[in-house]
């Protein structure tokens, strides 16, 4: 399995020959400004709530990819409205086979708006499984106690969690979500984009080594294998 970090909250993931691509939010983030938009392949598109710092990108990739858009039922109207078409509306509590393997849509503890302002419906974070490995992506969230449950009824063997603080987890609240969904491997995202969710990178990993866990924080542009 390999992932591509593109900035913010958005990874390229390669699942049995298919590319999953979240949050797709490169051309507007100025630290991905080497990232070339147009090379980035997709043949999904997993969005996890309508703001624009997970969405700005994800219509001309749809349209250039053709790439099945997965998304709550609002975003889906939305996007319909801006001429995609290929969408597969899912909402929390929801699971589908695809030919990668599925998608378990859970619940996010965040808020969800389109760019233009319009109700963006609940938001949502993805559980994927598949032959290769089986993985969490977080989106927006706080720390829930919901969170417990995919602990108790999975087996993740890495999860993507946001640890930016302000608008979602901090780095302390990411490790207590790390002994809810059982899992010690953890990928960073939602962090240093904007001045507000600027975050200590050390001492961030420290903090997940000193409780046992380990925090990868990807370069923008990498590609690692899990």
């Amino acid at each position: 399995m390999n992932i591509t970090y593109y900035g913010h909250s958005c990874f390229g993931v390669e699942i049995n020959g298919k590319h999953l691509l979240f949050d797709p939010y490169i051309s507007e983030n100025e630290l991905a400004k080497d990232i070339i938009v147009d090379e980035i392949k997709a043949d999904y598109i997993l969005i996890s709530h309508g703001h624009n710092d997970h969405i700005a990108d994800a219509i001309t990739i749809a349209k250039r990819t053709n790439a099945l858009v997965i998304c709550n039922w609002e975003v889906n109207l939305w996007l319909q409205k801006q001429g995609i078409t290929n969408i597969h509306p899912m909402n929390t509590g929801g699971k589908k086979v695809f030919d990668f393997g599925s998608i378990k849509c859970v619940k996010a503890e965040h808020s969800s708006s389109m760019p233009d302002g319009t109700y963006g419906g609940n938001p949502m974070g993805f559980v994927i499984e598949s032959s290769v490995r089986d993985f969490y992506y977080a989106g927006d969230t706080a720390l829930t106690y919901d969170m417990k449950l995919i602990g108790e009824f999975r087996k993740i063997d890495f999860a993507f969690l946001p640890i930016g603080d302000n608008y979602t987890m901090s780095v302390d609240n990411a490790i207590i979500c790390t002994k809810f969904i059982d899992c010690n491997d953890i990928i960073g995202m939602h962090y240093d984009t904007f001045k507000d969710i600027e975050i200590n990178k050390e001492e961030a990993v420290k903090k997940f080594r000193s409780a046992g866990k380990t925090l990868t924080l990807m370069n923008i542009g990498e590609t690692i294998k899990k």
